[in-house]
């Protein structure tokens, strides 16, 4: 469940497409992103507005997706995870926008018994059923990753990682796209690779 009070323009007009048809015009990078209410598996909602002064890692997530499980099974999602959340100053939100009846749906316990399980370390799990947090993000893919900095702008979107592989073997030597834009934002530096194509299985949207 989701939503959206005022977002940059780029924004809400990815938004206004979301209800005919799929994810397509994302937002653009260095857009402002924040507002936007999400409830997650806990019943709670948080608003992106109230992370100011944080970074905020979005991932797209679905358990039955071979791409997510090479993340998982190899550990390489929560070591990214942790270092992401280790000094307190960034939130994570794994978002799951499949809709009821598609592969990767859960419940609120099925989405917390998945994070204990596979010792994952979010800050919280949004269920985005209705896929209105995936659309309004263009979120293709999973994994597919975007991170807001403590200002609310888009700095990084795209793949986690250079390879493109689903094989749990390519993990090691691949380059974290994520944990190399998270450690140019702590430096205080630009994210030097701020926009690469996501790859996974597709989003599981609803009609």
């Amino acid at each position: 469940m989701l939503t959206l009070k005022t977002m940059s323009f780029a924004a809400l007009t990815a938004l206004s497409f979301a209800i005919a048809v799929p994810a397509s015009a994302k937002i653009a990078t260095g857009a402002n992103v924040s507002d936007m209410s999400v409830v997650d598996s806990n019943g709670v909602t948080h608003n992106l507005s109230d992370f100011a002064g944080k970074n905020v890692v979005l991932e797209w997530t679905n358990d039955g997706c071979p791409y997510v499980k090479k993340h998982y099974s190899t550990n390489n999602m929560q070591e990214t995870q942790k270092m992401a959340t280790a000094d307190g100053d960034t939130v994570w939100l794994s978002v799951i926008s499949s809709a009821p009846g598609k592969q990767g749906y859960v419940s609120g316990e099925e989405a917390n018994a998945l994070t204990t399980s596979r010792g994952a370390a979010p800050t919280a799990v949004v269920l985005d059923s209705e896929g209105t947090m995936g659309r309004a993000f263009s979120a293709q893919t999973t994994p597919h990753m975007y991170i807001i900095d403590a200002n609310q702008t888009l700095v990084y979107q795209g793949a986690i990682d250079d390879n493109r592989s689903a094989s749990p073997a390519t993990v090691a030597g691949a380059t974290n796209y994520v944990k190399a834009a998270l450690t140019d934002i702590k430096a205080g530096n630009p994210v030097s690779v701020s926009d690469t194509a996501p790859y996974g299985c597709s989003v599981k949207y609803g009609s």
